[in-house]
């Protein structure tokens, strides 16, 4: 689980030691969170460790899967989670920014499931995150995001085709606003995002963990997306 120290990242590591997962959390900053995540894993029964690992770095992108592995036995489930986002106006945005938020949300996914599918048994799983914003570009300010967001599309569909032979799948999860200490529901931003809903509301991460978890057992669901937005695309 890259990206799992809190948010979404952490509410699917729970969410998969409920379904008997053993859980690596990866994290970057926030050593103390990821440690916590750790504990409510264990809580629940199942064998956890914390892994530091800078997703922009591509030796570290992929070492943590190794990592993982070595440390839990094996691999048999990728969540592909951790990513950053840049907004702002597209004049604006310096070849340092590009760089960075391509080598986080998408090169950084492409060596992680590299590096997964070298290790992975038959019958694997990789998930990956995306972003409503890979859909539905809503107004301006977002080209970057939207554009490392929507390459996960490709990249996951290839991966399902190159791996359906082995019988792991790949797919995708498209979050819409969801409650986290990234972008909180009562934030000064909130109101308009949870307008663009269909329910009008923000989702919880909770939410997109469930459908990660449905996603780890599914055999037969391949190169898909799935948009866990409240109708944010519809």
């Amino acid at each position: 689980m890259t990206g799992g120290s809190r948010g979404i990242g952490a509410a699917a590591a729970v969410r998969l030691a409920l379904e008997g997962a053993d859980v690596a959390v990866g994290y970057v900053h926030g050593k103390e969170a990821a440690e916590e995540v750790v504990r409510a894993v264990e809580a629940r029964g199942r064998r956890a460790v914390a892994l530091r690992a800078d997703a922009a770095d591509p030796g570290e992108a992929a070492g943590v899967v190794n990592a993982a592995a070595q440390a839990l036995g094996g691999l048999d489930i990728l969540v592909n989670n951790a990513g950053v986002g840049v907004l702002g106006p597209l004049e604006t945005l310096s070849l340092t920014e590009v760089d960075r938020v391509l080598a986080v949300n998408v090169r950084a996914v492409f060596l992680a499931s590299q590096a997964a599918a070298a290790i992975m048994p038959e019958g694997g799983r990789i998930i990956t995150v995306g972003s409503c914003m890979a859909q539905r570009v809503p107004g301006p300010g977002g080209t970057l995001y939207a554009m490392s967001k929507a390459a996960l599309t490709g990249l996951t569909k290839a991966l399902a085709r190159e791996l359906g032979g082995r019988g792991i799948t790949a797919n995708l999860v498209h979050p819409g606003p969801i409650d986290t200490d990234m972008n909180p529901a009562d934030g000064p931003y909130a109101a308009g995002q949870a307008a663009m809903t269909a329910l009008g509301r923000f989702g919880t991460a909770g939410e997109v963990a469930s459908t990660v978890a449905y996603l780890a057992g599914a055999a037969f669901v391949t190169g898909a997306e799935f948009a866990v937005d409240g109708g944010h695309a519809a």
